[in-house]
């Protein structure tokens, strides 16, 4: 096992960690990576202020070029 595989493997219990006790927690999971994800972005509908759309906008091309990439096997 490499260094890099004992870090991701750390990367994901500090993940989840955060989240699961952000899923038992907080009323409506407001402490997930999600619920911030959709705040950050602006998901929300109905949602309004300065560039909404351009964050909707990074959130989905990010989304596209990782599904892309991890179906590639880093291709792209």
């Amino acid at each position: 096992m490499t260094i890099w595989t004992v870090l991701w493997l750390a990367w994901g219990a500090a993940f989840l960690a955060i989240e699961v006790p952000g899923l038992i927690y907080t009323r409506g999971g407001s402490g997930t990576l999600s619920a911030h994800v959709w705040g950050w972005f602006a998901t929300a509908k109905g949602s309004k202020g300065p560039l909404v759309r351009t964050r909707r906008v990074l959130l989905l091309g990010g989304l596209v070029w990782l599904t892309v990439h991890l179906i590639t096997g880093g291709w792209v």
